[in-house]
């Protein structure tokens, strides 16, 4: 709807279209909003968006990333993901006829495999791959401990801390550090695809990623520590069930709008879900295809009632959305800035960080980095291997690289080297891991001194040590 409240019909269809309705929900909410500011621009200069020329989007392209009038410019990523927007919406419009030539000026360019690729013009030439940072595993205890677990700057628990739901954080986060899981795969798990431990079981566990719920909708293995399980497995046992136990006694299931009571899942290469919903009809999917938002539907009949399968609820028993973990993180950012930072410095010091700072894709990335110091060690320095026999192994196995992009589930090893592991792609870590003594046994405290001199070495690792001071040498 405009400002003077006339509907655009055919932006209505644009929303209604096949091409707009396969987006993620999330990609729809950021095309959206990213469209909603061009139409208001265009609005400004008395156009619609269908009336917009070339020019128009160059100086809107001016505006957004360069004008120093404007307060709130962008970078070259932030505008590559807006030109995303615009160029959906254009395209669309001129392939159904509602525009005789597209605004977007389109150029020819030689792809990754040598071949010919059309892509906009205004594609931003200083863009960055990726907003990828590193902290090393004391880092991420120190960042859990303060901002989770709410202890102080000394590492005690602050009096009078009352976490909200402090085990279930604790758990989610430990997962998707150990695991590599991204945030949609970690934060959609049901309950019956937790690994389970057992006795001899080592030190990580394996578990499946459904497809639907990953980005390159292909199913992978993933392993998550054991120590992580453990956690998982408490969370349940405690907060978690006494939110199902308060949700049942006030018939907040009952009340449910929709919602599918799960008969089976049948065992073999392809599992599948059968169930039946609130109108007794009979339903069956594939385990690999639900998506997010059906695997939220999805309950059991348990002793006290029916209980959700998804495994992260809040504090109403009811499932906790995949989104709303980054306000978890945004809250333990801002905990950590207020308690490690020294009043004098903070917000005002952009040269000196004191506290450490987390997103659920730092996890991501900080799996990455650690799993490949880990496999290097292990060919390194546990199996003693020569050179011709770690070129062999290479062979047979794959390098720690290939492991590691199997791992995060990469299409593309460039993917892994250059975005997930820049700081250490040009190291030789077998040379830097050489001082290493000890056999790693538990890889989290005891490679501690290693994951510290990676960071001295590397640009973007945060490494902070015992008493959340940076490392000598090292950024935090």
């Amino acid at each position: 709807m405009s400002p003077d409240y006339r509907v655009d019909l055919v932006l209505g269809l644009y929303g209604q279209s096949a091409k707009f309705r396969r987006y993620t929900a999330e990609t729809k909410r950021n095309y959206a909003t990213d469209n909603a500011l061009l139409l208001t621009a265009l609005w400004a200069r008395r156009k619609t968006w269908l009336e917009a020329t070339s020019k128009d989007l160059e100086d809107y392209e001016d505006w957004r990333r360069f004008a120093l009038t404007n307060p709130n410019r962008i970078g070259g990523s932030k505008w590559d993901r807006e030109l995303s927007a615009i160029m959906s919406l254009y395209s669309w419009a001129k392939k159904e006829g509602y525009l005789p030539r597209n605004p977007v000026l389109m150029k020819q360019v030689v792809g990754r495999n040598g071949e010919t690729l059309m892509v906009p013009e205004q594609r931003a030439d200083d863009a960055r791959p990726s907003n990828a940072h590193w902290l090393t595993p004391r880092t991420w205890r120190r960042w859990i401990d303060v901002g989770l677990r709410g202890h102080t700057r000394e590492g005690v628990p602050e009096p009078g801390w009352v976490g909200r739901l402090e085990d279930r954080n604790v758990a989610f986060v430990r997962t998707l550090v150990s695991s590599g899981l991204r945030l949609g795969e970690g934060g959609s798990l049901l309950t019956f695809e937790v690994p389970k431990r057992r006795l001899g079981g080592g030190r990580y566990y394996r578990g499946k990623v459904a497809a639907q719920v990953t980005r390159s909708k292909k199913q992978r293995t993933y392993y998550v520590s054991a120590e992580a399980i453990g956690d998982i497995e408490s969370y349940v046992a405690s907060s978690r069930a006494w939110a199902v136990r308060k949700a049942q006694q006030a018939g907040r299931y009952d009340r449910l709008l929709e919602m599918r009571l799960l008969i089976e899942v049948t065992r073999g290469p392809k599992p599948k879900v059968r169930w039946c919903d609130q109108a007794s009809v009979i339903g069956e999917r594939e385990l690999n295809l639900l998506t997010w938002q059906e695997r939220m539907l999805l309950f059991e009949e348990g002793p006290h009632g029916l209980e959700p399968l998804w495994l992260w609820l809040n504090e109403r028993g009811l499932p906790f959305l995949p989104s709303s973990w980054e306000s978890v993180f945004r809250t333990a950012n801002e905990r950590c800035e207020r308690i490690l930072t020294p009043p004098e410095h903070l917000r005002k010091d952009p040269h000196q960080v004191y506290a450490p700072y987390a997103t659920p894709h730092a996890a991501r990335h900080s799996f990455a980095l650690f799993m490949l110091v880990v496999l290097n060690h292990l060919m390194d320095q546990r199996y003693g291997l020569t050179p011709e026999e770690r070129r062999d192994f290479r062979l047979l196995y794959g390098d720690p690289w290939f492991m590691v992009q199997n791992l995060l589930g990469h299409a593309s090893r460039d993917t892994t080297v250059k975005h997930y592991l820049a700081p250490v792609a040009d190291l030789q870590l077998r040379s830097m891991l050489a001082t290493a003594e000890d056999v790693i046994e538990a890889p989290m405290p005891e490679l501690d001194a290693v994951f510290a001199r990676v960071a001295r070495e590397s640009d973007g690792i945060q490494d902070i040590d015992d008493r959340m001071q940076p490392a000598a040498g090292g950024d935090a």
